[in-house]
């Protein structure tokens, strides 16, 4: 097993990557709603943003989504953003250098000197668009650079439990926006999952059918249970289970219990409680993240949304 502090470093370098890119996904998902919907108000509309997002708006004014961007994007002292992902990712990364390919590290930091440190109003769909280019380039040379150890395990581990706690967050935002949220074509699109859909499912999205593919599909690699599966591959390759009852490690029993409750529940009856049931997801993956600390890198500080040590 290799050290603590190396391992840590890996898993939340796989998680910022994923977590600056799902973050650029919702944003330029809702930002563009609201160009597009003057029903939509604009200040409640943010402040459900924010708070799908893990950060408490201010309530003695009316936000924008100019306070949506510079918290959520470019603000590098707020855990939510963007730009504290890439800056986090680049750090870690930092202290893993003896273990990732020069490819990687020259990836993620050449990202966070590009990093705009704000952006006007109309440019910020390409912004997103980068952070997303960037993201897709880091684990590309994650993918092609590294050997199948476990290294690659805890870097995987870390992108696959962010995968599942994003993927719950935009689903969330969805809920919470139901009357004048997004089309579920375009909740498709934002996580490159149209495409894939249509192949599938063969006709307009509804909501049943895209609810079932971005939480159940087996195949598409950005589906909940595929990333939740993903992670317990990967905490299986890191210590293989060798007992003959049942699971010790509190991680995977977790991941498995939350896996079988989205197998095994009729769609229509998560959609009808999609609120409650992501919420499951989320505190699960934090719940996830903990106990893979307590195990791997006891000794360490866990980097979090809100306000802790990183």
């Amino acid at each position: 097993m290799m050290l603590s502090r190396i391992a840590e470093s890996l898993f939340w370098i796989g998680r910022y990557i994923e977590r600056a890119d799902g973050t650029a996904r919702i944003l330029d998902v809702y930002l563009q709603l609201l160009l597009e919907d003057v029903a939509v108000d604009e200040d409640t509309a943010c402040r459900a943003l924010l708070g799908v997002m893990g950060h408490d708006a201010p309530p003695e004014r009316k936000l924008t989504r100019v306070d949506v961007v510079n918290t959520l994007a470019t603000d590098r002292s707020q855990p939510a953003s963007i730009a504290y992902s890439v800056n986090a990712a680049r750090e870690n990364a930092r202290r893993a250098r003896e273990i990732i390919s020069t490819e990687l590290w020259e990836v993620l930091n050449a990202t966070y000197a590009n990093m705009p440190r704000r952006v006007s109003p109309e440019q910020v769909h390409v912004m997103f668009g980068w952070v997303r280019e960037r993201a897709a380039l880091a684990g590309g040379m994650a993918d092609s650079t590294a050997s199948r150890d476990d290294a690659w395990s805890f870097l995987n581990l870390g992108r696959f439990i962010e995968r599942a706690d994003m993927v719950a967050r935009l689903l969330a935002t969805r809920a919470l926006t139901e009357a004048s949220g997004p089309s579920w074509t375009t909740i498709l699109r934002s996580v490159g999952a149209y495409e894939a859909y249509l192949r599938t499912y063969r006709g307009v999205p509804s909501s049943t059918n895209a609810a079932e593919f971005l939480l159940l599909d087996r195949l598409f690699p950005r589906s909940i249970l595929f990333s939740i599966r993903g992670a317990e591959d990967c905490l299986h390759d890191i210590e293989p289970r060798h007992d003959r009852v049942g699971y010790v490690d509190p991680a995977q029993r977790m991941l498995g219990q939350i896996r079988a409750e989205l197998e095994f529940t009729p769609i229509q009856e998560i959609i009808e409680r999609l609120p409650t049931v992501m919420d499951k997801v989320q505190s699960t993956t934090t719940a996830v993240s903990h106990a893979v600390r307590e195990r791997y890198f006891p000794t360490h500080n866990m980097p979090a949304w809100t306000r802790e040590a990183s």
